[in-house]
């Protein structure tokens, strides 16, 4: 993932080293600091014995946690991080006979997705007294894994960062022609919230019928959404792009003048922390229409650096939206109090040193 890249690579007062199960795209990420330990000749029909026969969560065997404890005593390593909670139950061997210190960070989809089934729940909660430090991208998702049965005083809240040199921030000219150009960008997943953009947007056309949408991402509901767009009568409008560089994508954020986000949560209990690709186009100077989901009104105070309305409420992202092109002037204050909170809580120079600041707590 992108934003885990961008971390791992910004750390200036640690040398990270990466255990794996495989590489991909290693000319997108070039890291040289990989250590590849592979699957177990017997991992499928483990994780059919855990998951399907015993239904708990799988772990490794025993020759790949022996492994993984190798490498970590071959780099004299003093720290373990686990990405993503889901992960560090399956990886619960290594942090138990490990001797140095762990930690786990939790995002979004793996704090409550399987949670109630009561063996996932415990497994969890295994993972959470056993490290030494859990971080979390949002107060909403420390809060959640409070309930769970973590104990507060482990919890930190390590914000995603934003390479904001990149990412800069310019003033859009509003059209007066009516060809509004408005968009998302994400996986093409549930708590994306995207038929909501839809169904807001063909509403806007009916006021608007020169305006755009595009959708800027790759998914399993793409199909569903294409055929929800034809139904909706805006098949015209919306352009689906698939997957796009970083590059693609920020040329992209220049050309549009409304960024949508109302993320809800999955029927599967998936939730969101602070999306990382709202967050970018609000660096940009996109104004970000989004939900009271998850830890985004953290991120945008309504009204003031973003508008935010109820999940799942199509009418009143649809009626936000005419009300900000009727105006305007509250579009570029949208716009500009947005790239300032950005900049305030999610630069990544300081979420970085944030994070050695954990790792050298956790390791005291």
């Amino acid at each position: 993932m992108l934003h885990i890249y961008r971390q791992i690579t910004a750390l200036e007062r640690v040398r990270p080293i990466v255990i794996t199960q495989k590489r991909e795209q290693a000319e997108r990420f070039p890291f040289s600091d990989i250590t590849v330990v592979p699957k177990s000749r017997a991992h499928f029909l483990r994780r059919i014995w855990f998951r399907q026969l015993r239904a708990v969560p799988w772990k490794l065997s025993r020759g790949e946690t022996a492994e993984i404890i190798r490498v970590l005593k071959r780099e004299q390593a003093q720290l373990l991080h686990i990405y993503f909670g889901h992960i560090a139950v399956h990886l619960l061997p290594v942090i138990q006979r490990w001797q140095g210190p762990s930690v786990a960070s939790f995002h979004g989809a793996d704090v409550m997705v399987d949670l109630e089934k009561a063996a996932y729940r415990r497994a969890t909660r295994e993972v959470l007294k056993a490290v030494r430090l859990v971080l979390v991208r949002s107060n909403s998702l420390a809060a959640a894994l409070t309930d769970v049965g973590c104990a507060p005083e482990k919890i930190r809240v390590q914000r995603t960062g934003i390479p904001l040199a990149e990412i800069t921030y310019r003033e859009r000219h509003w059209p007066t022609n009516g060809r509004w150009q408005l968009l998302q960008a994400g996986r093409l997943i549930a708590k994306k919230g995207i038929a909501t953009s839809l169904h807001a947007f063909a509403e806007f056309t009916k006021h608007y019928p020169a305006a755009t949408f595009t959708i800027a991402g790759d998914g399993p509901l793409r199909g569903d959404l294409q055929i929800l767009a034809q139904k909706l009568g805006i098949g015209g409008h919306v352009t689906f792009t698939g997957f796009l560089s970083q590059a693609e994508l920020r040329d992209l954020f220049y050309r549009s003048h409304i960024f949508l986000h109302p993320s809800e949560t999955a029927a599967d209990g998936n939730q969101e922390g602070v999306p990382n690709a709202m967050l970018e186009a609000m660096a940009s100077g996109l104004p970000a229409f989004a939900t009271t989901h998850g830890g985004i009104p953290e991120a945008i105070k309504h009204g003031i650096s973003g508008m935010l309305v109820a999940e799942r409420d199509s009418n009143a992202l649809a009626k936000a939206l005419l009300e900000a092109a009727a105006n305007s002037t509250s579009l570029t204050d949208l716009a500009k109090r947005g790239a300032e909170s950005v900049a305030e809580n999610f630069e990544q120079g300081a979420q970085v040193r944030r994070l050695e600041d954990l790792y050298f707590e956790a390791m005291r």
